[in-house]
């Protein structure tokens, strides 16, 4: 085999292993078996593998992105207080 088709057998064999195969051909099926099809089939798979369909991603990671900034804001206080704290014991 060529580095390319031993590269794509170990990615099968990937996928096969984690389930993405099982779960991919399920949702397939569940889409063949329809009777109506959905308009729009991309969002019937995302919702069959459980994805959010009515979250605003963006807006969750920019949200997250904030409060991680505020977390090292919080540890920093905290750490200048556990500082001014062992200062204080040390002068009395």
């Amino acid at each position: 085999m060529t580095s390319t088709e031993t590269k794509k057998e170990e990615f099968r064999k990937y996928l096969e292993k984690a389930g993405v195969i099982d779960q991919l051909t399920r949702v397939l099926v569940g889409l063949y078996e329809e009777p109506e099809k959905p308009n729009n089939a991309v969002e019937f798979i995302k919702s069959c593998l459980g994805a959010p369909s009515d979250t605003d991603v963006e807006k969750l990671k920019q949200e997250n992105e904030e409060l991680k900034g505020k977390v090292m804001d919080l540890e920093k206080k905290v750490e200048e207080l556990q500082n001014e704290l062992e200062n204080e014991r040390a002068n009395n």
